[in-house]
């Protein structure tokens, strides 16, 4: 069997974003974007020289072609990417409200991304590739991306490919009780489970469960790897039968944290296919979150691979 032509496949919505540097007013300036939590992992991914496909879908509309367009000039393979021709892509508003929090309102109901279905995905599923990402978003968004989500994992699990889990749960989508139920049966066709630490309760343990006994639970149920993201304290890996590996947070000034978690997967999958060691692959990853909260966007600031030492150089440095 020749070798499949991306190493990651992964999908899910990805909305038309508007950003606001203040309150939503009349006359504030607005500067459009696209979002999604796949699709951000996806560009980490192809600006740290990996080949990445999205294989989510849009609506037959404006919004949905700058999606496309903008994945495509990012690097992502958007070959299997699907349109709906009855319903419109999801959009959401960032506004900057106070000082650094920023609120967030979306507009998802019947959107193109909450209608996606497992037949969608046979194409992408059937080009194959090396490690299928997958997040607790697309689960959160109905019926539907549950069942493509179901079947992805499945399809993938059945031939060897690693499956990776990212949490990133979402209350306004949906309470902690509605993930746990969905995400739980997940877990036997998942290699890598990553989760903030408050997350990760939603997967494994309840609320009196210490972190180390919930990731033996996950290791002794058969996940290879728990990856913990802890944000300015760093991050933990916990391994079958090794004591739990803990690397700080890269020290950068914070301009804008959303983002960071998607950032973080990039560079763990990135060291990941690159055959790193586990330290390696936080170390990569925390890097690679810093280089997003240190700018604006939930993606913009993602680096590309030959700028990742750039954080080993003095602050305050002009590289000329």
């Amino acid at each position: 069997m020749s070798a499949p032509d991306v190493e990651v496949l992964t999908f899910g919505e990805t909305m038309l974003s508007l950003q606001l540097e203040g309150p939503l007013a009349v006359g504030n300036p607005v500067r459009p974007t696209v979002a999604g939590a796949e699709s951000n992992v996806a560009v980490g991914l192809a600006r740290l020289g990996h080949r990445a496909r999205w294989a989510g879908r849009v609506g037959a509309d404006e919004p949905g072609r700058m999606v496309l367009r903008t994945l495509r000039g990012e690097g992502v393979d958007v070959a299997h990417a699907t349109t709906d021709d009855e319903a419109p892509t999801g959009a959401m508003l960032r506004e900057r409200r106070v000082a650094d929090l920023a609120r967030v309102h979306y507009w998802r109901g019947g959107s193109a991304g909450s209608r996606l279905r497992p037949g969608h995905l046979g194409p992408a599923l059937d080009a194959g590739a090396r490690v299928l990402h997958l997040t607790g978003i697309t689960c959160a968004l109905g019926a539907g991306p549950l069942a493509a989500v179901r079947a992805a994992a499945e399809h993938a699990a059945g031939r060897g490919w690693t499956v990776t889990l990212d949490v990133n749960h979402r209350t306004r989508l949906w309470s902690a009780d509605q993930a746990a139920a969905a995400l739980r049966p997940l877990l036997p066709r998942v290699d890598i489970v990553i989760a903030s630490d408050d997350e990760l309760p939603l997967v494994a343990g309840d609320d009196d469960t210490a972190e180390a006994e919930r990731a033996a639970l996950l290791l002794r149920d058969g996940v290879r790897e728990v990856v913990v993201k802890r944000g300015a304290k760093g991050a933990d890996l916990h391994l079958p039968g090794r004591p739990a590996l803990h690397v700080p947070a890269h020290p950068v000034p914070v301009t804008d944290t959303v983002g960071a978690g998607d950032a973080f997967c990039a560079g763990y999958l990135s060291g990941l296919l690159d055959g790193l060691s586990p330290g390696d692959r936080l170390h990569r990853a925390t890097r690679t979150a810093a280089f997003a909260v240190a700018t604006s966007g939930d993606w913009e600031g993602l680096p590309h691979r030959d700028e990742l030492p750039l954080l080993d150089t003095a602050p305050g440095t002009a590289v000329r």
